[in-house]
């Protein structure tokens, strides 16, 4: 796993100083500039004066490095791995967010595989870059979404419940504020899978009841694989994801196959109050995808990506629509990396 960083819009990266592997030296022989320890399903987050890095480790135990940013482009050392503490420190498909004060605070879903039930955990270090650690880790929510639950609209693959975070530290109406975004599903084994938000105020003591993002309550088809994102200019929210809504099996726009719901448009939505009320949904893609004929073996994965600044937001996603025109394999063949910008009012 490496991180590697760029101070040109993503012209070019270069790698970061190297990190500490969990009980050994950066300095080992043979390693690399910005490699961390091996693991899967990373996610890595800046701010505060500082960069952190998240992934599940040896032995399926969560594992964050942090390193000090002092300025543009100069970023310190990274710190050795520590691990999430307490015997609920397994897990996977997680994120890592930043605090105003700097703290950091993860969250992840255990177990790892099977069709769910699954808990969401989350657990704070309280003084980031500091020497204190992680906290035990505590038991946020459960959702019927297991680690490797198979929906239609990725069958080879599956999904999970995709937990990510965004922390306010505007300085706004509402700093301090943590969300926490989830997939969940009713019920169990319906495939009735619906995007959920919810929020702390006390560095993820406790949450407020979940807020559904998806606004089409009339049907009983799929969204999954989310992205939340922070406007550090407003404190607005901005939430994106896959979605069946529009695969009624019937030919018509949102229908490849004449079968419901394994094709996918793509969606957003955003909150100006803090998550408490989301906008009506809007489509941000203009073609519909369908995994199957990708024929890769991984569907659409779960790497996406949602950035949101100065009122605009940008997704990332997998697509073989061929809406622009310009995919190499042609139209409902092997999938591409679309993207959108998306202005908020």
């Amino acid at each position: 796993m490496k991180v590697a960083l760029s101070t040109d819009g993503g012209a070019t990266f270069s790698p970061l100083a190297a990190a500490a592997a969990s009980g050994g030296s950066s300095n080992a022989p043979g390693r690399r500039l910005g490699r961390l320890p091996g693991g899967d399903q990373p996610s890595v987050t800046a701010g505060h004066g500082a960069v952190w890095v998240t992934w599940t480790g040896s032995g399926g135990v969560i594992q964050a490095a942090g390193a000090p940013v002092t300025g543009q482009g100069q970023i310190g050392a990274f710190s050795t791995p520590q691990s999430v503490q307490g015997s609920n420190n397994h897990g996977d498909y997680g994120d890592i967010a930043i605090g105003p004060n700097g703290q950091i605070f993860v969250a992840y879903q255990y177990p790892t595989g099977g069709e769910g039930p699954a808990t969401i955990y989350g657990s704070l270090d309280a003084d980031g870059l500091g020497a204190g650690g992680f906290s035990q880790a505590k038991q946020i929510l459960v959702t019927n979404v297991g680690g490797f639950d198979y929906i239609p609209a990725q069958s080879g693959r599956s999904v999970d419940a995709e937990t990510e975070l965004a922390w306010d530290r505007t300085g706004g109406p509402h700093s301090g504020r943590l969300y926490l975004l989830f997939t969940s599903e009713q019920p169990q084994e319906s495939n009735d899978m619906d995007i959920q938000v919810q929020h702390s105020e006390d560095n993820g003591s406790t949450w407020t009841s979940p807020v559904r993002v998806n606004d089409d309550t009339t049907t009983t088809r799929s969204q999954f694989n989310p992205r939340i994102a922070l406007d550090p200019t407003t404190g607005n929210l901005a939430v994106a994801w896959y979605d069946c809504r529009k695969d009624k099996g019937n030919h018509h726009f949102g229908d490849t196959n004449g079968i419901p719901n394994d094709d996918i448009t793509i969606w957003g939505s955003y909150s100006t109050d803090g998550g408490g009320t989301l906008t009506p949904n809007r489509r941000i893609s203009q073609g519909v995808s369908n995994d199957d004929d990708a024929a890769n073996g991984v569907d659409y994965g779960d790497y996406e990506g949602l950035a949101f600044y100065g009122g605009k937001y940008f997704y990332a996603w997998a697509d073989n629509s061929n809406s622009t025109g310009d995919n190499p394999d042609g139209t409902l063949s092997r999938l591409d990396v679309y993207t959108a910008k998306v202005r908020v009012p």
